[in-house]
Order: C-alpha cells, then sequence, then structure tokens
C-alpha cells in the first residue's frame, strides 16, 4: 500500500493511494480526507486503504486517473512533531570534521537527536527556497518513520509497532548557521526547544515525500529567495530517489 498527497482540500491536502507502477491514484476522501486523518484513527482506516489498493490494483476503483508528481504535496504537508536521530554515525563523523569540530565517542552508543521544524513541509517536485547561498544550503537523503501516538519511556522494542509508514525524504540543512546554533546550547530532542535550522518533507520524512512521489519531499528552510546554487544538487537527489522510491514509504510487513 501506498500514500499520497494531493496538493488541494486544504493546508494538509487530500489523501490518495496508488499503485505499485506508480502511474496511477484514487482519491481516498470516503475513507479519511488526509493523510493525518488516517494516522489519528489507523487501526480503523488502514484496513479500508489496504481493500482501496486493491481495488487500484484490479483496475477497480471508481475514479481512479493518472498520476502526475507534479500536483503532489509533501505527504504530510505538516505534521505535529519532526524529529531527527543521527543514526548513520560515519556521516555524522564526516559532517563534524568538516568544520573542525572531533565527534564525542559516545555518539556510537547513544545518538544524536533534534527536533526540527514541522509547520511547513513540501512536495516532491517543489524549489528549495533559501534567503542566501551564503547560509550553506546542503541536503541529506534520508529514511523517515510516521507513527502514531508513541507512550512515554516506551521500549525500542514496543517502539516498533508504533511505525505505521516508512518513507524518504530530503532533510536540507544550512551548514555555515549550525556552527552558531549549536553554540547557543539549545534545540536538542531532550530540551523540547524547537530549533529551525533544518527542515525535512515528511511523511509523507517529513517527513518527507513517498514511493509514489518519485523523489524527496524538499525541505523549505526559513526564507523567500531561491537558492539557486542547488539545482545541481537537487537534480542528483532526484535521480537518485527514483532508484529507491520502490522501496519506500508502504505500511512495514511484520
Amino acid at each position: 500500500m501506498k500514500l499520497a498527497s494531493l496538493k488541494e482540500g486544504g493546508r494538509d491536502g487530500t489523501l490518495i493511494v496508488v499503485d505499485r507502477e506508480l502511474t496511477r491514484a484514487v482519491r481516498a476522501t470516503n475513507v479519511a480526507p488526509t493523510l493525518q486523518k488516517a494516522l489519528d484513527d489507523w487501526a480503523v482506516v488502514a484496513p479500508k486503504l489496504r481493500a482501496l489498493a486493491e481495488q487500484l490494483a484490479d483496475d477497480k476503483a471508481p475514479g481512479s486517473f493518472a498520476l502526475e508528481t507534479t500536483a503532489l504535496a509533501a505527504p504530510l504537508p505538516r505534521a505535529f512533531q519532526w524529529a531527527d536521530g543521527s543514526a548513520y554515525v560515519v556521516h555524522v563523523e564526516l559532517v563534524r570534521k568538516a568544520r573542525g569540530v572531533e565527534m564525542p565517542p559516545s555518539f556510537w552508543t547513544d545518538p544524536l537527536m533534534y527536533q526540527g521544524g514541522s509547520d511547513s513541509f513540501i512536495g516532491p517536485n517543489d524549489e528549495i527556497e533559501a534567503g542566501d547561498e551564503a547560509w550553506g544550503i546542503d541536503f541529506e537523503g534520508e529514511v523517515g518513520v510516521i507513527v502514531d501516538d508513541v507512550p512515554m519511556g516506551v521500549s525500542p522494542e514496543a517502539a516498533r509497532k508504533h511505525i505505521k509508514l516508512v518513507t524518504i525524504l530530503n532533510d536540507v540543512s544550512l551548514r555555515n548557521l549550525i556552527v552558531g546554533e549549536l553554540a547557543k546550547g539549545f534545540g536538542t530532542h531532550e530540551t523540547g526547544r524547537k530549533r529551525r535550522r533544518e527542515q525535512a518533507g515528511a511523511p509523507g520524512k517529513g517527513l518527507g515525500t513517498q514511493e509514489c512521489q518519485r523523489a524527496a519531499g524538499n525541505a523549505c528552510p526559513h526564507g523567500r529567495a531561491r537558492g539557486r546554487g542547488c539545482g545541481v544538487r537537487r537534480r542528483y537527489f532526484r535521480h537518485l530517489i527514483r532508484r529507491l522510491n520502490r522501496r519506500c514509504y508502504q505500511v512495514p510487513r511484520s
């Protein structure tokens, strides 16, 4: 089952189901108007979405249409929270070396996590906007998970049961602003303070985009002028995601 959101119906988009070939889709508004609404009542909604996906696969879904990725928003155009964990430690080590900082040994056993802005995720074909290229626009292809309500103090084993969807996304960072932000000492997940230095498109993950979007949902840093210098990297990233997208944004198998 693959899900996406159209740029229609309001700020949270319109939920659709997409076929495995990523060529056709059907609106799921008779089941749930948006992906957020579906997540709020997942136990009831998920079986109905799977049934709709089966109808679409059998070419029996009323109202199905040809999918145009330019019409897609991020799976979750806005979300209650975006938490980014640095699970790929070699990557963390390289990034820190690039700015002349050693990585603490504890990172190998205690991953870094921070809260980013989740108020506005952009779609797979939308432009990345930034106020100034001097901010150091960069991106990271990431794997994201979309969860339902996770209880406080949940064990890692029990937390897996709260994963409802998997996605790939584009996490945009402003590298030249990060050093100053970190020096302030706030912004980590544990403090509960949100930092806007990085945002990602998720799911849908940013949450980001899903398999059917054929590209990652790009983040929109806090700026208005488009950063033209990132065009080459953006095109490369889209090419990369097209190769990966058939593995992403579907309900995990038990």
